[in-house]
């Protein structure tokens, strides 16, 4: 986390609330960019006065909407063949985009939701959903509701971390503490639910 800050923190000194927008607007719609770890770091700094947590969140969910949009638009008008020519650019496989198309025949606009917290299909599930011809309304109204529990959910989570710390340092160590215990109940329901299998 500490590096993650070191690395990130310039783009805020110089940009300020615009380096949270760019980058996950441009992260939306397939760019390699990481817009959830500009939002993290926002968050905290705006945990320590530098930015204010309001315009903060809200920048971050227009951007998080207009970004799949641009790429749902990408989609729908540019058909898979353009979607897969652009890829290129975007490092965008075909392996990648029919893995996500696969999810959308499965479980349609939940997964405009839940890909909002899943890394990769954050990026294309905007683009697929538009290639899928799925309905831009229907769309849009999960995309705004996946948006605003995405954003809220890091926002808020790491400007109350870093405003309970009162200091930065403090602040890494209780995130260390957090991802171990989160890690050791994940790993815990994993062999649990290994041994159930192979009972039955």
């Amino acid at each position: 986390m500490e590096g993650l800050l070191s690395t990130l923190k310039p783009y805020f000194d110089q940009y300020g609330y615009w380096a949270v927008f760019g980058a996950i607007l441009l992260e939306d719609f397939g760019v390699p960019l990481p817009g959830e770890s500009m939002l993290i770091v926002g968050a905290l700094l705006a945990s320590q006065g530098t930015l204010s947590i309001v315009p903060l969140l809200f920048l971050a969910w227009v951007a998080a909407v207009a970004g799949d949009n641009i790429g749902f638009a990408i989609g729908h008008f540019g058909g898979r063949r353009a979607v897969l020519r652009l890829g290129r650019y975007l490092f965008l496989t075909p392996g990648r985009l029919e893995h996500v198309e696969s999810f959308f025949d499965r479980y349609g606009g939940i997964i405009v939701v839940a890909a909002r917290f899943i890394e990769g299909l954050r990026q294309l599930n905007g683009i697929a959903a538009g290639t899928m011809r799925m309905h831009w309304r229907r769309f849009l109204l999960y995309n705004l509701a996946g948006a605003a529990v995405w954003v809220g959910f890091w926002g808020m989570l790491f400007f109350e971390i870093g405003d309970r710390a009162g200091n930065f340092q403090e602040g890494f160590h209780k995130l260390e503490f957090i991802f171990l215990g989160l890690a050791i109940l994940g790993l815990a329901g994993l062999a649990i639910h290994v041994w159930r299998r192979r009972k039955e």
